[in-house]
């Protein structure tokens, strides 16, 4: 059976949902309120399994108080109650989540009732699965396009937004975030209302993808705020940062463990994706990354390893095309190493590149390297 508790403001509908769910069976009322200080007074006193929530109370709603049920223990269930058939019941009618239109009859209550418990007999099965077999080890990929694996499987998520609200908590891990900022980078151009409805939602469907990944309770909620924690993953971001704020100078001691963030950087952050709110971290991310890059220029050119100079220019000069300082380097290496052909396509194409893209032609001082390389073969110094 069941374990429940009700929560309406107006008493007589409680008292009359109260009876209804007693009709039914399956269910036992393990606690009523009819005002949201006494749940939360008593909430951490009960044990049960579905939270009967009216949506429209004084004080904190329905929503509210979900968050903060939820917040304590993700494994609950929440069946919302409405004395309005708009489009709240459409985002409830997800999942695990479900409404009841008041007046409440008794052939919904048993649909509702019967879902749930087919939802709760699947999670313990679920669990059952999770404690034989050893936790998958989590990847999150964050360059080019934001993706996440358990073990070698690529998670699938129940909506697009469910992804992003994972993205945007890994972008801001183990801090707290206002519900409303959240609100405002993820749903812009919806009313308040139904933004917040929707971040309820996808707020639940994130929960589950965590419990399954093995994280339960890492998303919490406090002061109108939520923050993600957890630890023991890996990603591809944080390990480049970590690698780079790690060596703040570049030596043959760390120089190997320096050339493993060149394959990490397979694109942007989450470039693919279009994260509005991403953008300003990619470009933290990439200047930082591009003048790590001219440091390791720097080293091979004072090492002799001219090989991987060149790539560093190449790869440098690949994610910021129009930088003409990296370009006249590139082109003086392909002159040391006697490739003046090179050298000369290399500036060719730049200007093509910049009158197509920028309508622009190259600086002086390029110009006058180029032409001291076609006229004489050599440098002008």
């Amino acid at each position: 059976m069941l374990q429940a508790i009700l929560v309406d403001d107006e008493s007589l509908s409680l008292q009359l949902l109260k009876k209804k769910l007693a009709n039914v069976g399956g269910v036992e009322v393990i606690g009523a309120f009819s005002n949201v200080e006494s749940v939360l007074q008593e909430i951490k006193n009960l044990d049960f399994q579905v939270a009967f929530l009216d949506i429209e109370m004084a004080g904190i709603s329905g929503l509210e108080l979900a968050e903060i049920i939820l917040d304590r223990n993700s494994n609950i269930h929440i069946v919302f109650i409405t004395a309005y058939r708009d489009y709240a019941i459409q985002a409830f009618e997800l999942d695990s989540l479900d409404y009841l239109l008041k007046p409440v009859m008794e052939s919904r209550l048993e649909k509702t009732i019967a879902r749930l418990k087919m939802q709760v007999e699947k999670e313990i099965k679920e669990q059952q699965l999770q404690e034989k077999s050893a936790p998958s080890s989590i990847k999150v990929i964050c360059f080019n396009e934001f993706r996440v694996y358990a073990g070698d499987e690529l998670v699938k998520w129940k909506t697009a937004k469910a992804k992003e609200l994972f993205a945007f908590f890994i972008m801001h891990l183990h801090t707290y975030v206002n519900r409303d900022t959240i609100i405002d980078l993820l749903w812009p151009d919806y009313d308040y209302k139904k933004a917040k409805i929707q971040l309820h939602t996808n707020l639940s469907y994130l929960r589950k993808s965590l419990e399954s990944m093995g994280y339960k309770q890492a998303l919490t909620f406090s002061n109108q705020s939520y923050s993600l924690t957890m630890d023991y993953f890996y990603c591809d971001a944080m390990e480049m940062e970590r690698i780079i704020d790690d060596h703040s100078k570049i030596d043959e001691d760390n120089i190997a463990e320096m050339e493993k963030i060149i394959p990490l950087y397979i694109g942007d952050y989450m470039e693919k994706n279009s994260f509005e709110w991403a953008y300003s971290k990619a470009q933290v991310l990439k200047d930082k990354w591009l003048q790590q890059l001219q440091k390791m220029t720097d080293y091979y050119t004072e090492s002799n390893e001219y090989d991987k100079k060149r790539q560093c220019l190449h790869m440098i000069l690949k994610y910021n095309p129009y930088s003409e300082h990296v370009l006249q380097q590139l082109m003086i290496h392909y002159i040391e190493e006697g490739n003046r052909v090179d050298a000369i396509q290399l500036y060719q194409d730049f200007v093509a590149l910049l009158y197509q893209d920028l309508g622009i032609e190259p600086g002086i001082a390029t110009k006058r390297l180029y032409e001291s390389i076609q006229n004489a073969g050599g440098i002008l110094t």
